[in-house]
């Protein structure tokens, strides 16, 4: 099969920025002509392999950023947002989606957004009667949304957070001692630590600077949950930093956002980005290992392996997802070509559903895109005891997964017949966006394909997809 041209305008354009360089330096350093660098970064020509070892030995560039990236994000939202029966039967060609996510990506975040502001407008007059009059009725962008989508197009990696984690978790000694040392830490700025038989996990009383935990906690979380006051308390100048960067639009998306950095933080003091890469490397992501050594949760651990994007030392490009039991997607993740679902639940052929069936055992799954992309996928279900009776017990299940050529990097890829074909299971995103033409689990039909209706003939679904 021939390989796939690489178009990459944006990203070069990207680099040479930051460099400061202009386009005759940028080429003389590359080695070729001002009009084949001019050509390249308009995507009137692919990015040669010459080009591509320039990059490498001369900027130190990770050449998998070309590939890999906003673009393919763009394109699965942009064909997301397409879907909806608005555009009815105007979908464009996935080839020009493609060029406007790499030519245009300004253009295509904003027509992202407007068809968000479009459908928040829209399921606000659904209920106009309950809605007239109300001051909060006017349409707004959801800060859920606003805050999902800004870790979503930073790969899920914050350098600068990242890094003050890593520098904090060397300073107090070793990811080994953290209980303590967040403790010590914590006591450093004036505050107490607490633990009560409480059903709140954290509980901080900042005029009394008294953090309260609860005791039925696993020592996991209540390890996370210190770090985590760590980071509001002794690093809330580098937190309200990178909000002024994000630039939210509503404050509520900065006060929802500032606790996912403190998380961030939490979870990468606790698996600080060298020591945990490298371990993860050696013991070929073994998850429970993994927790073992860190004293992290498989959920932590699973989420951490997914922001493993720093530049020069990038990890394994992992998928994340968590699902609760009716499938909608309460996190999400991928530094994949797959992209999950920004509406609705996930494809119900994907083996994390079935983890609910299992509680406690890893799920592996070989599967495809329609695409043709090929993953290897492992689920498990992390329901949350709820420390005491008659308390609710949250029952969550996680999946973790890279595509087939990352395979021999994971240990769970081990005894699995990855030489048939028929052991990959086919999946997919959304089934109003899926073009499976003979999908048994279908739940509505595919918007981009003309459907067959015979009234004659009832089949496993009751039309035909052309």
């Amino acid at each position: 099969m021939a390989s796939q041209k690489l178009y990459a305008g944006a990203k070069l354009r990207e680099l040479r920025t930051r460099l400061g360089l202009t386009q005759k330096d940028f080429a003389a350093r590359l080695g070729i002509s001002l009009p084949y660098l001019n050509q390249m970064e308009n995507n009137n020509r692919p990015v040669s392999t010459t080009v591509v070892l320039a990059l490498a030995s001369e900027f130190g560039l990770d050449v998998t950023e070309l590939s890999a990236g906003d673009g393919e994000r763009l394109v699965s939202d942009m064909r997301e947002a397409l879907a909806d029966p608005v555009f009815a039967d105007n979908m464009p060609p996935l080839a020009d989606l493609r060029l406007a996510a790499s030519n245009a990506p300004g253009l295509a975040r904003a027509f992202i957004e407007l068809h968000q502001h479009y459908r928040q407008t829209h399921e606000r007059l659904a209920s106009l009667d309950e809605a007239l009059g109300r001051e909060d009725a006017r349409a707004r962008p959801s800060p859920w949304e606003e805050v999902r989508d800004f870790f979503h197009y930073c790969d899920n990696y914050i350098d600068a957070v990242d890094r003050a984690a890593e520098l904090f978790a060397t300073r107090e000694g070793g990811h080994r001692n953290m209980r303590v040392a967040a403790v010590s830490a914590l006591s450093n700025t004036g505050v107490t630590v607490h633990f009560a038989d409480r059903d709140s996990l954290r509980h901080f009383d900042a005029a009394e600077k008294i953090l309260y935990l609860s005791n039925r906690a696993p020592p996991e979380t209540q390890t996370f949950q210190l770090l985590l006051q760590v980071a509001l308390t002794r690093q809330d100048s580098l937190l309200e930093a990178t909000l002024d960067l994000a630039r939210f639009h509503s404050p509520a998306a900065r006060d929802i956002a500032k606790i996912g950095l403190a998380n961030y933080f939490a979870g990468a003091a606790l698996m600080p980005y060298t020591a945990f890469h490298q371990m993860a490397q050696d013991c070929r992501h073994d998850l429970e290992l993994l927790a073992g050594h860190f004293g992290a949760s498989i959920e932590q651990v699973a989420h951490r392996l997914s922001t493993l994007q720093r530049p020069g030392t990038k990890g394994v490009p992992f998928f994340f997802v968590r699902v609760d039991q009716a499938g909608n997607i309460t996190k999400r993740h991928s530094a994949t070509r797959l992209q999950f679902a920004r509406f609705g639940g996930a494809c119900p052929l994907w083996n994390v559903h079935r983890a609910f069936e299992t509680p406690g055992r890893f799920l592996r799954q070989l599967a495809e895109t329609p695409d043709g992309v090929r993953y290897i996928s492992l689920a498990r279900d992390i329901s949350k005891p709820a420390g005491r009776f008659g308390a609710p017990v949250r029952r969550f299940a996680i999946a973790l997964g890279c595509e087939m050529r990352h395979a021999s990097a994971l240990v769970y890829a081990d005894g699995l017949d990855m030489t048939r074909a028929a052991a990959f299971e086919p999946i997919g995103i959304s089934c109003r966006i899926c073009d499976r033409q003979h999908c048994h689990q279908r739940a509505v039909p595919p918007l981009e394909r003309k459907l067959i209706v015979d009234p004659d003939n009832r089949d496993i679904l009751p039309y035909r997809v052309e």
